[in-house]
C-alpha cells in the first residue's frame, strides 16, 4: 500500500509541475476563463485539481478559433481574397510610403544617442 502512495504521489508531482509549465509557456491569449496568472495561481495552489482544470477548461484547443483576437486586413487570407488587384497594389503603396516615411525619420537621428 505504502508503494502505491509513493508512486501516485510521485505521478501527481510530475502531472502538477507538468501543469505548470504549460500554462507559463501557452501565449497569453491562448486561455479560456480567466486572465494568464490566475491560471498559474490555480495551477500552482491546487495542485492536481488546478491541472485537471486547466487541460479541461482553460486551454484552448489547436484547431479552436480564438474570438477576441482580431486581425488586420493584410492577415485574414479571405479579406485578401476578397480584395480585388488594385486594391492590394493601392495597399502596397500605402505600405510602402509609410515605410520610406517611417526611415525618412530615422535617417537624420543618430541611434547610439
Amino acid at each position: 500500500m505504502v508503494r502505491v502512495l509513493i508512486v501516485g504521489g510521485f505521478l501527481a508531482v510530475i502531472f502538477w509541475v507538468f501543469s505548470i509549465v504549460d500554462v507559463a509557456v501557452q501565449p497569453a491569449g491562448r486561455h479560456r476563463g480567466v486572465s494568464k496568472s490566475a491560471w498559474v495561481l490555480i495551477v500552482v495552489l491546487l495542485p492536481v485539481i488546478g491541472g485537471i482544470l486547466w487541460f479541461w477548461i482553460g486551454r484552448r484547443r489547436r484547431g479552436e478559433k480564438m474570438t477576441d483576437f482580431v486581425t488586420g486586413p493584410d492577415d485574414d487570407p479571405e479579406a485578401l481574397r476578397r480584395m480585388s488587384t488594385a486594391e492590394q497594389d493601392a495597399r502596397i503603396r500605402q505600405l510602402e510610403e509609410e515605410l520610406a516615411r517611417l526611415d525618412d525619420e530615422t535617417d537624420g537621428t543618430d541611434p547610439r544617442s
